[in-house]
């Protein structure tokens, strides 16, 4: 299948596409900077998801992975860019499943304020989506990681004190990496055909996490 995802360019999104590749899939990304996948199948597209986008015909697939924090401009990029980038090339018949890289502070509203704003928003756009899509039979979904192993999150990830009060704020207490987020990303896209209209909550048991007092 033809699959096209956003931010391709390092963490989440490269893992996403290794995967696809890894599965015999045709990979197209798209990222504003220069691509780091290197493979037959695989062809990148250098665009900004806020400007002028690539024609890109027969997409099968479309996974908006693209996204920014705490930039001045995370609801203009995470959300309106990944809704410019889904009534491109997922409004059409042929479409099989759309999936938006969301967040667990869609639900939780912890992060920054834009930040958190724009990834509610995905939500919500995700589910509006499921409903425009349903007459193509297509599934669409969002996954919400919370923190992931990646090197826009060096920050708190190389400073043990900060380090250790993150792990005390999950049940299980690690991050995932963003192969383990990419995996959850096929199985929605390829091997669902059943659920939509969905966010996933990937968050090693953050919301979950709770101390009773008697």
């Amino acid at each position: 299948m033809k699959v096209l995802i956003t931010g391709t360019s390092g963490g989440i999104g490269k893992a996403i596409a290794e995967k696809f590749l890894a599965c015999g899939h045709i990979v197209i990304g798209i990222d504003k900077e220069v691509g780091t996948v290197s493979h037959s199948r695989y062809t990148h597209l250098t665009a900004d998801v806020t400007g002028e986008l690539p024609d890109v015909d027969g997409v099968d697939i479309l996974i908006n992975n693209a996204g920014v924090q705490n930039s001045g401009r995370d609801i203009e990029v995470n959300l309106k860019g990944a809704m410019r980038v889904t009534e491109k090339y997922a409004f059409r018949d042929g479409i099989k499943s759309v999936l938006f890289v969301a967040s667990a502070s869609a639900r939780t509203g912890a992060e920054f304020a834009e930040y958190a704003a724009s990834k509610g928003g995905l939500v919500a756009y995700m589910k509006n989506t499921a409903l425009a899509l349903a007459k193509y039979g297509a599934t669409v979904n969002s996954v919400s990681p919370g923190g992931v192993c990646t090197r826009s999150n060096d920050r708190v990830m190389s400073d043990p004190e900060k380090w250790g009060r993150i792990m005390e704020q999950t049940l299980l207490p690690k991050w995932a990496t963003p192969e383990e987020i990419a995996e959850f990303c096929y199985f929605f896209t390829v091997v669902n055909k059943s659920m939509t209209a969905q966010d996933i909550l990937i968050d090693n048991g953050e919301a979950a996490k709770s101390v009773f007092v008697w």
